[in-house]
């Protein structure tokens, strides 16, 4: 148990960090999305009217329930892997298991845009696929932590699990679309950047608050251990609060959020009738050059990543608590710490963020290579770091190269763009995100064994990553953005 006054200061400095920095990373996301709106306006605009300005308190309500689909994102990101083992994963199984959440994003997504492209009723055009998915991702939140109190023997309870973990990724995938959607649905060029912009600090204020909610829990006395197969009471009562925020936030959000009938959204959409539409393999075959090499360094990061939600809690117990048992006190310890961890690399994405507003244009290619390497070199560092506070300083670096994986890829590509097919483009290009993931855990049964079984050893393999995806950024990208 760490000492009460090395809590007080950590939780301290992390408040400071979140309240001073609001207001920058605003600032930031403003300026960068709406390079993007200038760089991508649409080319129907002369038969449109323009959407009228939103008080700011309609554009924080449209994201509102972002706030509960991130923190329900990242209690699973954050603590999958240590609920697996605790319920009797093997864990040269592991990868079977994060198979699921990136094959949801895959097919979920896409499926979601299209099919309430079509739907209109009286809950709106987007609300109701967000109202779907809320609700089913209640009802996950509250009967994964239980997967272990129902009788089952570990076997039925692991498979319980994965059954549970893939209704929890295809009802958040389902839940977090239509947010994305409504935004660009009802919300004018003039304010969308700063949309975009509380959209992202509402994702990063519930993954904060996710991800340190079992470590604040044990700190206020709540039990971290149990009994062989049973998943503690402060994971499971993380869980709970976060399918109540959720349920909460979506319905400010449905109480707030009023959609356009269709004959308002033509209006403002300038909606007419279209010649024959290119089909999506056609238009895949004709992607820009730029979205393949961006794919390639999209694989190697998002590889690494992967790698770090399955073997992350895992690696911290074995180098710093010296335990592989995951019903031990030191593993559920260092499955607490890893919650914190991940606070610190969101807190790190946003103050990198600040750093790479002050890059050139003529350099980001150079930046989104240095921020992936500065990334490989933390997580290079967590084989070697033995003390749990010197990994607020890798995690601060795994932070830096989140930050550009989330901003320069997408910033990239919609300016090769020419904003005819922006949609589809962003559909297909979230497979560079998704089946890097698939490979990297069908991988790890070969690459787990081959390096002993040891998951700090995983972690170097995301350094190796990360190494070849900033070499890939410079090499491939320079001269194209």
């Amino acid at each position: 148990m760490l000492p009460v006054t090395s809590r007080k200061r950590f939780y301290l400095i992390l408040g400071s960090a979140i309240v001073g920095f609001v207001n920058k990373a605003l600032t930031f996301a403003n300026k960068n999305t709406m390079d993007f709106i200038r760089g991508t306006k649409m080319t129907n605009e002369g038969t449109r009217q323009k959407l009228p300005t939103l008080p700011l308190h309609t554009i924080w309500m449209l994201s509102f329930a972002f706030f509960g689909v991130q923190m329900g994102f990242s209690l699973q990101s954050s603590n999958l892997g240590r609920l697996l083992q605790t319920l009797g994963a093997d864990p040269h199984s592991l990868g079977w298991f994060f198979i699921l959440p990136p094959a949801a994003g895959l097919f979920v997504q896409p499926i979601i845009g299209r099919l309430s492209d079509k739907t209109w009723n009286r809950f709106g055009r987007r609300m109701p696929y967000l109202i779907i998915g809320t609700v089913v991702s209640a009802i996950v939140m509250f009967l994964l932590p239980n997967a272990g109190n129902l009788g089952f023997k570990a076997t039925i309870a692991l498979i319980f699990g994965a059954i549970t973990i893939m209704f929890m990724d295809t009802s958040f995938n389902m839940a977090m679309q239509p947010i994305k959607m409504v935004v660009g649905d009802t919300v004018n060029e003039e304010q969308k950047g700063y949309a975009y912009s509380v959209q992202s600090f509402l994702a990063n204020a519930g993954s904060v608050l996710a991800s340190i909610f079992p470590f604040a829990l044990t700190a206020m006395g709540v039990a971290n251990t149990a009994k062989p197969g049973v998943i503690p009471d402060s994971v499971a009562i993380s869980f709970y609060v976060g399918a109540i925020v959720l349920v909460i936030t979506t319905i400010i959000a449905l109480i707030n959020v009023k959609e356009y009938d269709p004959e308002t959204y033509a209006k403002y959409h300038g909606i007419q009738e279209e010649g024959p539409k290119e089909s999506v393999m056609h238009l895949l075959t004709h992607a820009p050059s730029i979205f393949w090499k961006l794919a390639v360094v999209q694989f190697f990061s998002w590889v690494a990543f992967q790698y770090l939600w399955t073997y992350g809690t895992g690696a911290i117990a074995d180098t710093v608590w010296h335990a592989t048992d995951a019903h031990s006190a030191g593993y559920q310890a260092a499955g607490n710490w890893f919650g914190v961890l991940s606070a610190v690399q969101s807190i790190g994405a946003v103050l990198w963020a600040l750093v790479l507003t002050k890059v050139k244009p003529a350099q980001e290619c150079f930046a989104y290579g240095g921020s992936l390497l500065l990334g490989a070199i933390g997580f290079g560092s967590i084989l070697f770091i033995h003390n749990q506070w010197a990994l607020l300083v890798s995690f601060m670096l795994i932070g830096f190269a989140w930050s550009s994986i989330l901003a320069y890829p997408f910033t990239f590509l919609t300016n090769a763009l020419d904003g005819k097919n922006n949609g589809t483009y962003l559909g297909l290009f979230n497979g560079a995100i998704t089946i890097p993931q698939i490979v990297a855990s069908v991988a790890s049964f070969g690459l787990f064994p081959l390096l002993g079984s040891s998951m700090p050893h995983m972690l170097l393999v995301s350094a190796i990553a990360l190494i070849i995806a900033a070499l890939s950024a410079v090499r491939l990208l320079r001269g194209h953005v």
